[in-house]
This record gives structure tokens, sequence and C-alpha cells, in this order.
């Protein structure tokens, strides 16, 4: 069954790419999905990687932030 999707609050962008997947062979609907799920898993990969840096800036600052170090600040 397909999903009736309203197009009333969505924009022109938006409604052009829904008319390029509707003019797909039905064959390639499952490609679309493959590769937006992918879309997806990179998109929160990178928030996780982000995420865990911010974290470890504290641990690492102990480390970083030294007097025998200062001359690598000026690099």
């Amino acid at each position: 069954m397909a999903m009736q999707i309203e197009t009333e609050n969505i924009s022109s962008y938006e409604r052009g790419l829904l008319e390029k997947i509707r003019a797909l062979p039905p064959g390639k609907l499952a490609d679309v999905e493959t590769f937006i799920e992918f879309l997806h898993y990179m998109n929160e990969e990178r928030r996780l990687r982000d995420a865990a840096t911010k974290l470890s800036e504290a641990a690492f600052a102990k480390v970083w932030d030294n007097p025998e170090d200062s001359d690598y600040d000026r690099l």
C-alpha cells in the first residue's frame, strides 16, 4: 500500500524530490530507501563522533594545557 504524503506543508524542493521518487520504477524505491538509511546512519555516526570528541576535551586539557607544550600552541 502506497504511503500518502500531505504536500501542502512541504517546500518546493521537497515536492520536487517527491516527484522524482514517484517517477522511479518500483524496483528502484528500495535503493532510494537504502540510500536514505545510509545517510541517516552517517549523520548519526558524525553526531556520536562529535559528542565523544567534546566529552574528551576536558580529559585531554590536562595534557594539552601545560607550560612544557606551550611552544606547540604557537604553531
